[in-house]
């Protein structure tokens, strides 16, 4: 439960998390919240204006950092800045002026309270979504209202949104314990209405606009993931990394018995388990994965296991058309005990199955299902995340309906778990191929920071993003538009895989100067994920500073015991 009182300034941040947890109850529900299952948020242009004025009011009154212990005030900076940028997506109306925004909401507000890590009972979870269900007529009437125009691609999403969404209130709720069939037709014809106005009016209104603009990308840099770099300065190290990776994948390619870099994609689908090992695999890799950590001593992998599990039939019609994680963050409040990761059924049609075997090869359980998210990379950073003396740091990393629960987490996300596969090849656990593939994998993300810039400040159109990942990153033309439409609905993004993995990196490289003999790997680690899901930049200059004075690194380390000076 969030505390409500002001009795000291960190506090206030507390009373803010309230605030904005009870405009955003959807992201309530993901973060482990459970008081506004019931309800979804106002779309309405009135809904909206009174959100922005509730945590305009809150930014009034925020305290003076100095005022406040260390973490009190780096928390209040952190909860200042999620402040500013969500209030300049009112203003701009950047997210509730896209129609993707409102079939999100719509489809997971429904969904997160069927998903695993709802902590609540089956009877609180039903009786919430029977009130969900009934709110979708008044909730996309808002939206209706709020919709001026929008770019055709993003409308062409959600009009893909609303089918799975038509085919999980259809197909897929039919397979659950819900009992309110007149809820559920209520909901099935307010998705239609909507639909409607989607395919027919909002069609009939394309915008141009697919970017941010400059001084909306700038805020996100500079002060959701606190970056000292402009997006310019970005972009151009994106493009240097990008011939610098392509260049060294052409010259290495043959050392790993490739003919070319175009080899990787098909060598590495004919290696994949059999059909009856599919499941199997999953956790084995997992166990493997973990026991090279222990070995290794790389870091505190905590006791919270992971049950690899089929995706549920009641969300298999309805994934392939929405955001439906295959690993969906713990909440961070009344997490449970084993946490679910919900991989790829195995098709029913055999005829089907040398094609999904080779599209979930050992490499993507391996690489993707297991360390990036699953094990040493997200799974084991949230872990440590949920147990951060910043109230940010708990929660900001934690999946919502289609982004984070705060921006600010974005380059300690995906950052540790980019660096984290990087650790892994440092350790032994990943073959020859997988090295080679997971080096080449950063020609993907340096293209994502050089689209992610040039979209947000007007140098690409979507056709011209889709066209630079065709012919850069090596995407067939139906993934580098969607990676493109993504792009362009998400400023500020796609650049924190390549950058926060390269933060990670530079703090290492720098404590191990710093420290030299009595650098300790494991310490490091642990220190670092100790912040929490906040900026790498900002646990790189606090364990600088510590490390330099020759004090612990952590964030629980109470940094009042130690000398003021560059602290």
């Amino acid at each position: 439960m969030i505390d409500a009182s002001h009795e000291s300034a960190g506090d206030w941040v507390d009373e803010t998390l309230r605030v904005w947890f009870e405009v955003a109850p959807v992201d309530a529900t993901f973060v482990g919240l459970h008081e506004h299952d019931a309800v979804l948020p106002d779309p309405s242009p009135t809904g909206v204006a009174t959100a922005r004025d509730r945590l305009a009011a809150q930014q009034d009154v925020c305290p003076d950092p100095d005022a406040s212990t260390p973490i009190q005030a780096l928390d209040i900076e952190l909860m200042s800045d999620a402040l500013r940028i969500r209030l300049w997506e009112y203003d701009s109306r950047w997210m509730g002026g896209n129609p993707v925004t409102h079939t999100g909401e719509a489809a997971f507000g429904l969904m997160s309270l069927l998903l695993p890590q709802h902590a609540g009972t089956e009877s609180d979870r039903l009786d919430a979504l029977s009130g969900r269900l009934r709110g979708l007529p008044a909730f996309f009437e808002g939206a209706i209202e709020s919709l001026e125009c929008a770019p055709t691609a993003w409308t062409e999403r959600a009009l893909r949104e609303c089918r799975g969404l038509r085919a999980f209130l259809k197909r897929g709720l039919p397979q659950t314990a819900v009992d309110d069939s007149e809820g559920v037709e209520v909901a099935i014809g307010a998705v239609a209405s909507f639909e409607r106005f989607l395919s027919v009016e909002l069609a009939s209104r394309p915008s141009e606009r697919v970017g941010c603009g400059g001084d909306g990308l700038d805020l996100l840099v500079r002060r959701g993931h606190r970056l000292e770099r402009s997006p310019a300065e970005i972009a151009a190290y994106a493009r240097e990394e990008l011939a610098r990776t392509v260049d060294w994948a052409r010259r290495n390619a043959s050392l790993v018995g490739l003919d070319s870099p175009g080899d990787l994609g098909p060598t590495l689908r004919a290696l994949h388990p059999a059909r009856a090992g599919y499941y199997d695999a999953y956790p084995a890799m997992w166990g493997k994965t973990k026991t090279l950590s222990d070995a290794r001593n790389l870091l505190t992998w905590p006791d919270f296991p992971i049950r690899y599990e089929p995706r549920p039939e009641w969300a298999r019609a309805a994934a392939p058309d929405l955001y439906f994680l295959f690993y969906r963050s713990p909440a961070a409040y009344a997490r449970p005990a084993v946490h679910t990761y919900m991989v790829a059924p195995l098709p029913e049609e055999d005829t089907d199955i040398e094609a999904f075997l080779a599209t979930n090869n050992d490499s993507v359980i391996k690489l993707n299902h297991v360390v990036h998210h699953g094990g040493i990379g997200h799974h084991v950073q949230n872990w440590h995340a949920f147990r951060s003396p910043l109230r940010v740091g708990r929660i900001a990393a934690v999946d919502c309906a289609s982004r984070i629960a705060l921006f600010s987490g974005g380059t300690m996300a995906e950052g540790w778990a980019c660096y984290a596969t990087d650790l892994v090849a440092e350790a032994g656990g990943l073959t020859e191929l997988e090295q080679f593939a997971e080096h080449v994998g950063r020609i993907r993300m340096c293209a994502r920071a050089i689209v992610d810039v040039g979209l947000h400040v007007g140098e690409m159109d979507l056709a011209q993003a889709a066209a630079f990942y065709r012919e850069h990153a090596g995407m067939s033309a139906s993934a580098a538009h969607s990676e493109a439409v993504k792009n362009s609905m998400f400023p500020g993004a796609a650049l924190i895989y390549l950058v926060g993995s390269d933060l990670v990196h530079r703090l290492r490289a720098d404590l191990m100067k710093i420290q030299g003999d009595a650098f300790d790997l494991c310490t490091f680690h642990d220190a670092f994920l100790s912040w929490g899901s906040i900026p790498v930049t900002v646990i790189a200059e606090q364990m600088r500073r510590r490390a330099t004075l020759g004090v612990p690194m952590g964030a629980h380390d109470t940094v009042t015991e130690f000398p003021e000076e560059g602290l």
